[in-house]
């Protein structure tokens, strides 16, 4: 999959959906979801956000380079490739921290929807790999 990503512009500037006390069923949430690719702001929380994203295949090579970025997996499977060639993969309610300016891209098996946690407008350096 390539195409239907949102620009580094377009994904740090995306507001939350929801704000503070409003109950949100998750479960509700992605299984409206209906495109290959959707990841976007639940809540705001201080300085931070929780993202859902729901997709299949994979996603560009990246960094966030003034944010860690939390993973969890609540459905499917999610493998995450870092630049020094590492793999790890995530079953559901596995989760994992992928600390500031480390280059990553996620890949889905199958259909996954993860919940991150990073901050909030959190800047996005898309990258070339060049070897995997």
């Amino acid at each position: 999959m390539k195409s239907g990503f949102p620009t580094a512009a377009e994904y740090a500037s995306e507001r939350a959906r929801h704000q503070a006390l409003a109950v949100i069923d998750i479960r509700s949430e992605q299984a409206a979801v209906a495109d290959p690719y959707r990841n976007w702001v639940v809540f705001d929380i201080n300085e931070h956000c929780m993202r859902l994203a729901v997709f299949e295949g994979e996603y560009r090579w990246h960094e966030h380079p003034d944010s860690d970025e939390l993973f969890l997996v609540v459905a499917g499977e999610l493998q995450i490739d870092f630049q020094d060639g590492t793999r790890v993969t995530l079953a559901e309610w596995q989760s994992i921290v992928v600390p500031a300016g480390t280059v990553h891209r996620t890949r889905a098996i199958g259909r996954a929807v993860n919940v991150t946690f990073e901050k909030r407008h959190a800047r996005t350096v898309f990258v070339e790999k060049t070897h995997v």
